[in-house]
Parts: C-alpha cells; structure tokens; sequence
C-alpha cells in the first residue's frame, strides 16, 4: 500500500535523528563519540597523494587493498571480510540479505536506536527486550526466533561490554544471524574481547567494525564486517557496485598501517574517560562502567535535558535522549583534558539547579 508516493510504512515512521553537528571550532563537541585526536598523519599524507589525477577513475570495487591489509591486522582470510560505506551501510545490507517483511528483527533495549529505524524501512518486526540494570544479556533474547539479532558491544549508550564466552552462548542460542556491532570495542580494557574470532567457529556470527571513533575518521564513512565465506560472499551480491570511495579506502588502509597511533590515542582516551567518570561520579552521579568513548550518567528521576540546554547555552554539546528509558540519563563524549575540565566544571554549575523532575512513565 502507498501513501501518496510513498509506501505506507515509510510514511508513518520517523526517521534515526543523529547527533547535532555544528562545525564551530569555538563549541565544546561532545554529543557524537567523535574522537578528540587527529588520524594519524600517514592517513593524511596517503589522502594528500591520493587526490590527483586518479579521481577520475572508480575505486576498486570490493576493496580489495583494503580487505588485505585488514586480514592481516585482524587474522582472517580476505574472503571473510567486507568492506562499507560506515559499518551503517552494512547493517543496511544485512537487512536487505537476511531480513524479509514481517521477519522479526531482535535486540536489547536500550540500544543503537538506528536498529529501529533499520527495522521498519525493510518493513520487518521489531522483537525488543528490556536490559537488566546490569546490562548483561538478557537471557530472553536468545528466544525470539528472530531472522537477525543485535547485540552492540560494547553497548551504546550505556558504554557496558559483555564477555565473548556470552557472546558465543547466544551465538548457539539463536535461530538465526547473531550481528555482533563493535564500533567501540578498540576503547576496551580488554584484549580479548573483540568476537572476530567467533566468525571461524560460529557460522551465523557477523561482526562489525568501524574506523569512525578509534581511528579518527568519522568523516570518511568506513566500516568493516567479518563473517563466514559464504556470509560474506551473499552480502556481496548486495552491496552497491563502488560502496568505498577511492579516498576512504586509501585512508582506511593507511590506518591500519599505523596501528600504534590508534592505539597511543586509545590510551590518551581511556585516560580521559577515568576522570570524567570519577568526576562525574564524585558530582553525585551514577556513572556506568565504561568500555567505549563515552560515558553515560545518571540522576534517577530528573529529566537531564535541562541540564544538556544548559550546557548548549554554554557552547557545550552533550547528549540527552528524550525517551523513558534514558530520560534521566547524560551521555557525554570523552574529549581532550582541557574540554573535560571545562564540561565538569560547567556540570558542577548547573547541576545543584537541575531539580526538574521527569513526567510519570505511565503519562508518556
């Protein structure tokens, strides 16, 4: 059925809204989990060199430089990976290959809300569970008989990580495609807790990684899946003729080239991210475990978006979401230490008069 021009589904749903951008050198911009530091500058002397004469031509069509220089940083075979437009391509595709109308579609909650929007445009049915406060699996999830499930981890926004050996459990528990999306896994303490490993024993595991955060390149739109061959071969079929830009992929694989400047800002970042929590734990605020870079922050029972246009008004930009769930909640991006200091020293202002209480659930 149509609705005017459009199908009905797509005119009765509102679209993923992402984070403000306002490309104001002068505005404190921590509302998008974008990284504070530069790429490295290997990936910028390769996009320098890169942007001549050879723009003229279409890049490689799968990636193919890129595919191999990831197989080696990550151990896989060049067949098991795929290459994306941002890892929200791939999620696109793997809706478009796994995902027919009607086909339940399974994920905690609260979590990447594009999962919802992806959902209704493929016209599927959303099977959505609750999180525990814990933020570990819910065991129900496993149950839902879904074509697809998603687990993002570490989970955004709460910033929590569950453990591979969980991951492996649901792995067997599922009925269908279990998409495990990393786009924050290189911020965690732990070396073991990326599932890339799991696509060589679990042949419904897809595993999704972004060079968007760690890697500083959020602009260029670079993503990555592993999976079994033949997964990967099927989402082949899919994927748009020239997915990756020329420059993108030049970027993509300098960067993986130079690893130990990812990994010296990781460290520049996770040092950030311990005095932001223990600051904002110390301002009398719950603060989740975090193993991303952002933290979530909570006042049970206040409605935190006057705090966030408070803080706009300042030229800072947070995070608030504007749902039940999260209403009460602040995520804030993990920046250089001079823009923490001044967050947390505009928080200390604002939040003695931030006493506005949320609406009663059962009203929303």
């Amino acid at each position: 059925m149509k609705r005017g021009y459009f199908l009905d589904h797509i005119a009765a749903m509102h679209g993923y809204v992402p984070g403000e951008q306002i490309n104001d050198p002068d505005v404190i911009k921590l509302n998008s989990n974008e990284n504070p530091y530069p790429p490295s500058p290997k990936v910028l002397m390769a996009i320098r060199t890169a942007a001549g004469a050879a723009l003229r031509r279409y890049p490689e069509p799968a990636s193919d430089t890129l595919r191999r220089a990831a197989a080696r940083v990550y151990g896989v075979d060049v067949e098991q990976i795929i290459a994306g437009n941002g890892s929200d391509e791939l999620l696109s595709m793997l809706m478009r290959c796994f995902v027919a109308p009607g086909d339940r579609v399974a994920y905690a909650t609260p979590t990447y809300s594009l999962y919802d929007t992806l959902v209704e445009i493929q016209g599927g049915t959303k099977a959505a569970v609750r999180y525990d406060d814990g933020f570990g699996i819910p065991p129900v999830l496993a149950r839902q008989r879904a074509a697809v499930t998603f687990l993002c981890n570490p989970n955004a926004p709460s910033g929590t990580l569950v453990s591979r050996a969980a991951i492996a459990r649901l792995a067997r528990a599922v009925r269908g495609i279990l998409v495990v999306d990393e786009a924050y896994i290189d911020f965690a303490s732990s070396a073991e807790a990326s599932c890339i490993p799991l696509v060589q024993r679990h042949d419904n595991v897809i595993v999704l990684r972004t060079f968007s955060k760690s890697f500083s390149l959020a602009g260029l739109r670079i993503g990555l899946a592993f999976a079994s061959k033949p997964l990967v071969a099927g989402m082949m079929k899919v994927k748009d003729s020239y997915n990756l830009n020329r420059l993108s992929a030049i970027a993509a694989t300098a960067a993986l080239n130079d690893l130990r400047w990812m990994q010296r800002n990781v460290r520049r970042i996770q040092s950030s991210r311990d005095v932001l929590s223990e600051s904002l734990t110390r301002l009398g605020l719950q603060v989740y475990p975090s193993h991303t870079n952002f933290v979530l922050a909570r006042r049970a029972g206040i409605d935190m978006g006057t705090v966030q246009r408070e803080l706009k008004a300042r030229r800072m930009l947070i995070r608030h979401f504007d749902v039940p769930e999260l209403d009460d909640c602040l995520r804030i991006s993990v920046g250089t230490p001079a823009e923490t200091r001044t967050v947390i020293n505009a928080l200390r202002q604002v939040l003695p008069a931030a006493g506005v209480r949320r609406r009663s659930r059962s009203t929303r």
